[in-house]
């Protein structure tokens, strides 16, 4: 069940910037950004329909079309459907994400995690992304950052939808791979508990990070590994605060959070690290992760990803990390 053997790599390419997140970034942007992560050896991309509306995986099939397919990996996410029918961004309730897209498309998107929805919803995705199949697909945020009190609704009829379309689906052979693409440990947790549920991986966006990562490392990372479950980690900076960025969590971060991350870059500086090398190689560390998967939204970018994966770290700075209290003791680290 593992999804390790079905990656290219441990890097792979978060989409989500490119729908829009944020600020609108123009289209030639948008594509040479794809074009850069493939020049740079990148052979996993990820998107979702949610991302601007149906507008990163527009971009992203627009940007892929002239390269192999047999080349690359590729995953999506369902439970929303994009329509054609126009809506009030500003007026969508999306949670915690809200006001993450307001610069995507204005299609109105619907949720849905039916059989049914499914189906349409990878039907339209390959419509979008040029291509004939998928390799992955990502059940997208059936937690409580995007329901509240309601995700366990969504997420047993997820279980009763979803998860089986999936699972005949990779059966069958359509897909290689499915699991939970989620900004909460919990939605896996339950996953893992359901004898019905054979998922071959999470897709596990901020929640084990070098700067937030105590609740995954508590009660998931360990089961996952045992169960041969793999994770993939998006978000690995954080929503960008670990990589000069204002946002934590989808939103300007909060005085503390920006008080741990001038704590962590301190002893970054002292010891010659790059921070954006910290945070990959520490999400790495732990034998349950597969692979990484940083948004990016610039050409160029993803050239500093490759070289961060290779930076010398020394040992000393993640003891100095534990010392003062902002990593785990109980965290794998990199070795040096």
């Amino acid at each position: 069940m593992s999804i390790r053997d079905k990656l290219p790599g441990v890097l792979g390419f978060g989409g989500a910037p490119l729908g829009n997140m944020f600020r609108a970034i123009p289209e030639d942007e948008a594509l040479a950004t794809v074009h850069g992560a493939w020049n740079a050896g990148v052979r996993y991309f990820d998107t979702a329909p949610f991302y601007g509306s149906g507008l990163y995986e527009l971009r992203m099939g627009e940007a892929l079309k002239q390269y192999d397919r047999d080349q690359y990996v590729l995953s999506t996410k369902v439970g929303r459907l994009v329509l054609d029918e126009v809506e009030d961004v500003s007026a969508r309730d999306m949670g915690d994400k809200g006001g993450v897209f307001d610069h995507g498309r204005p299609n109105k998107m619907v949720n849905d995690y039916s059989a049914d929805a499914t189906l349409r919803s990878i039907e339209d995705s390959l419509k979008r992304l040029q291509t004939d199949r998928l390799d992955i697909v990502w059940i997208h945020d059936i937690a409580q950052d995007f329901y509240r009190d309601e995700w366990l609704e969504y997420f047993n009829a997820a279980r009763k939808g979803a998860f089986r379309v999936l699972t005949r689906l990779r059966e069958e052979g359509v897909i290689r791979a499915w699991g939970l693409g989620v900004n909460r440990v919990e939605p896996c947790e339950l996953t893992l508990d359901l004898e019905e549920a054979q998922p071959d991986g999470f897709l596990l966006a901020g929640r084990y990070t070098l700067l937030d990562h105590d609740r995954a490392l508590q009660r998931l990372m360990a089961s996952a590994h045992a169960q041969n479950v793999d994770i993939v980690i998006g978000g690995p900076y954080s929503s960008g605060i670990l990589a000069g960025g204002e946002h934590f969590e989808y939103q300007k971060a909060s005085p503390q959070v920006v008080a741990k991350v001038e704590a962590i870059k301190s002893i970054a500086q002292r010891f010659k690290v790059d921070i954006k090398a910290a945070a990959l190689q520490f999400s790495l560390a732990n034998p349950a992760v597969a692979a990484v998967i940083p948004g990016s939204s610039r050409p160029g970018r993803i050239e500093q990803d490759v070289a961060a994966l290779t930076q010398r770290i020394p040992g000393e700075f993640w003891q100095e990390l534990v010392k003062d209290g902002l990593v785990s003791p109980l965290a794998p680290l990199p070795k040096a």
